[in-house]
């Protein structure tokens, strides 16, 4: 966890909207249009129209025309005020090949970003401040218990996938539709509870391949995506190696960042210490998790970062609606070089925080007897400030 707290507001903004970027682009396509005079395919259910598609030949590659739309940031914020293309929107170009590997390639006044990944690293590039970030891809688990034998889930397991997903959102039913041309269908994910601000999603994918055609992220209240990354143009057919290459200039900074879940202890992966006494003797400061935070309870208790770089991690709260809390050591002589320091400050009680106010989640940096603590959730700025109130 060394680096998020030397990490500059800036740089870590751009390396977690790269992350949803990719989380979206890699696997979905959010289309500038739909609904036009292109070709719609016939009504079906939903689990039907799954089936179709995921039945459907495996096309050989993606490239697409892309625009990518952040309206993450409130406007005139140091963060919205065109730090990056990752930051301030930007469009660009979307290559993706037929075994997982892919590139995006976003261009903007802010400065051009490319984003690279494989089954093993992600790499991006941004030219705005002319660095390399680089993360090294958790390895996917490999299940002995069951042999995957390429054909696509029946409509009865889709069915029952779906009515599992019915325990905790809602799922309309797939509306026939076009997208950039290609017929698709469309459907709406809304959370039932503990969505936090989180409004719903929408997904279109292709009737004819099975691949996802449009992604877009609405806050509560929102008729505006807050995310949308969208394809303007559309084309199947192979993608050549070098298409997902990019090779970044001899004098960007580098910097190399951890996979999630990676420690740094020497001779091996370390698990985390989990339990609030266990984790509080194995940190050096003293921990501040009480029972509940603002009604919440508290649900998990963790050690994070490897050896010589402990802190903890607290959880109040389930799923979109948790709040998470991180607490290490403060550090004086970095107290100015926080994760959030560059941002617009709060009083919290008499202290001085430093605040990230966005439409889906508010995060708050700010230090207390000895400890550094950084605060975020899926919540309003005045809910975020009153929580961290309470952590003394």
């Amino acid at each position: 966890m060394r680096f998020l707290r030397t990490l500059s507001t800036r740089h870590l903004v751009v390396v977690v909207i790269a992350a949803v970027a990719v989380a979206t682009g890699g696997a979905a396509l959010a289309v500038a249009a739909s609904g036009g005079s292109g070709p719609t395919p016939a009504p079906k259910p939903i689990a039907q129209a799954l089936h179709d598609s995921l039945a459907a030949p495996d096309v050989a590659g993606v490239t697409a025309r892309i625009k990518f739309t952040n309206n993450l940031f409130p406007s005139g914020s140091l963060i919205g005020d065109n730090l990056s293309a990752l930051v301030s929107g930007a469009t660009g170009r979307l290559w993706l090949t037929n075994d997982g590997r892919g590139r995006l390639e976003l261009q903007s006044d802010a400065g051009d970003a490319q984003i690279v990944w494989n089954h093993d690293k992600l790499t991006v590039y941004d030219a705005a401040s002319n660095t390399v970030y680089k993360v090294d891809l958790p390895a996917g688990k490999a299940d002995s218990s069951s042999q995957d034998s390429g054909a696509a889930p029946s409509v009865a397991d889709i069915t029952n996938f779906l009515s599992k997903l019915g325990a905790h959102a809602d799922v309309s039913a797939a509306k026939p539709t076009d997208v950039a041309g290609r017929p698709a269908y469309s459907v709406r994910i809304s959370p039932k509870h503990d969505g936090g601000l989180l409004g719903y999603a929408e997904l279109a994918w292709d009737a004819e391949h099975s691949v996802p055609l449009r992604v877009a992220i609405y806050a509560q209240g929102g008729s505006k995506p807050v995310l949308e990354l969208a394809a303007t143009e559309i084309s199947y057919g192979t993608v050549s190696s070098s298409d997902v290459e990019a090779t970044p200039p001899a004098g960007a900074k580098t910097v190399d960042l951890a996979a999630p879940g990676k420690t740094e202890a020497p001779g091996g992966k370390a698990k985390p210490v989990t339990g609030l006494a266990q984790v509080q003797a194995a940190v050096d400061f003293p921990l501040v998790a009480p029972d509940t935070l603002v009604g919440l309870p508290r649900q998990d208790v963790r050690t994070l970062g490897g050896a010589g770089s402990k802190g903890a991690l607290v959880v109040y709260g389930q799923g979109l609606g948790a709040i998470v809390v991180v607490e290490h050591k403060a550090d004086a002589a970095a107290a100015s070089k926080g994760v959030l320091s560059s941002l617009p400050s709060v009083s919290l009680d008499g202290l001085t925080g430093h605040e990230l106010a966005t439409q889906l989640g508010t995060a708050i940096q700010w230090q207390r007897g000895g400890v550094s603590f950084v605060l975020a959730g899926s919540l309003p700025p005045a809910a975020a400030e009153a929580a961290a109130r309470t952590l003394k």
